[in-house]
């Protein structure tokens, strides 16, 4: 079970880097035009918000690769379960204030790689 949740961490931890290089570098470009359905006044309205936004999940993509590649076992589980929950926090929360789409895309891959950290722990 523990290279299935690593596949799917590292799987989570590639969707951020993603979400992070859409957000800073084509918000605005045609491509972050048709993936976030917007118009490009809007875009450029908030380009330095999604710029900010795709710094955060770079980071929450660093902390996961990080959690995959600790000698220690129980700190790389550790790392597992924080990061997955806030991206799994901020998966919900952009469902609720943004589109129920972003459950099914950010939040329901951390809550099922955290429910495999559960199985494996008990």
């Amino acid at each position: 079970m523990e290279s299935t949740l690593n596949i799917l961490v590292f799987i989570v931890a590639l969707s951020h880097l993603g979400f992070m290089v859409l957000e800073i570098f084509y918000w605005s470009k045609p491509l972050g035009l048709k993936i976030f359905n917007q118009t490009l006044d809007k875009a450029k309205a908030s380009k330095i918000l999604a710029a900010n936004q795709g710094v955060y999940n770079g980071f929450l993509a660093a902390g996961l690769l990080w959690s995959l590649l600790h000698s220690d076992l129980s700190v790389a589980t550790e790392l597992k379960i924080f990061f997955l929950s806030c991206v799994a926090v901020a998966g919900i929360f952009g469902a609720i204030t943004v589109n129920r789409k972003i459950f099914f895309v950010q939040a329901s891959p951390a809550l099922l790689a955290l429910l495999l950290i559960v199985l494996d722990l008990y």
